[in-house]
């Protein structure tokens, strides 16, 4: 299927690994120039030659997006996006009693207002062109919080609000803002949950994995691929009619008929 966004260009936040890598190599697949952006530079050249190598246009800029330095390097690199994907590291896990002020502000920082920031940075350049998609990689924890999970619950929920009425206020200028929430998929943030999980309960973290992935009707973690391949679907041509939703993807894990 041809998304007609080949020529256009996009800034993929997080994007040397997981997730963001994965949505990044979908875009450049469908012939958008990709503007990558990681924290960790010796990763980030590493995925940027080997998306090259692969025809891809790409050009990184290693740094911090919950920065506002980081996010000036990004949007110097890209004055005019015509996509956005938002995405940055969840906050780690913990009980609520683990948590101070403090922690709640840096994962606000995080997950919510980077992305507003982000947003609010490029939205202007996308009505007047009269077109822009932004996808902002959120969590299943907007629809089933997660208990250890209470710091991101708490900024992603927000970040989600804030999305509901921005994009109804956009969308008649043909820019197109939704949400993209992932259940558990093969990353490295998988890899430390399931690790926390082994280091609680005495398992190993092959048992952890196992336990969980028995929980998802699908029987397995979702895999980078396939969730790259949806992002890029809500940044294609084919998206314009799909206006400030929160897309699931988690292998059947919320069980709701709405």
């Amino acid at each position: 299927m041809d998304l007609g966004i080949s020529g256009k260009t996009a800034i993929v936040c997080a994007g040397s690994r997981g997730l963001g890598r994965g949505c990044a190599e979908a875009l450049a697949d469908a012939g958008v120039k990709i503007v990558l952006n990681g924290r960790d530079a010796e990763v980030l050249a590493r995925t940027a030659a080997e998306m090259r190598a692969k025809g891809a246009d790409v050009v990184e800029v290693a740094a911090d997006i919950t920065t506002e330095a980081g996010r000036a390097a990004v949007l110097a690199a890209a004055p005019a996006p015509d996509i956005l994907v938002t995405n940055a590291g969840g906050p780690p896990p913990g009980l609520w009693s683990d948590w101070e002020r403090e922690d709640f502000i840096k994962a606000l920082d995080a997950n919510m207002l980077t992305p507003i920031a982000l947003m609010k940075a490029v939205l202007p350049g996308m009505i007047d062109r009269g077109w822009g998609r932004v996808v902002n990689i959120t969590s299943q924890s907007v629809k089933t919080p997660i208990g250890v999970l209470g710091l991101s619950n708490a900024a992603r929920a927000g970040l989600t609000g804030y999305v509901a009425g921005t994009s109804r206020q956009v969308a008649g200028k043909g820019v197109v803002i939704n949400n993209l929430l992932p259940g558990i998929h093969a990353t490295d943030r998988a890899i430390q949950l399931d690790g926390g999980v082994a280091r609680n309960t005495g398992k190993t973290i092959e048992e952890a994995r196992a336990a969980r992935e028995a929980t998802i009707p699908a029987g397995r973690y979702g895999t980078a691929e396939e969730f790259g391949a949806t992002c890029a679907f809500m940044c294609s041509q084919y998206a314009g009619y799909m206006i400030g939703q929160n897309i699931l993807l988690d292998g059947g894990g919320f069980n709701s008929t709405m």
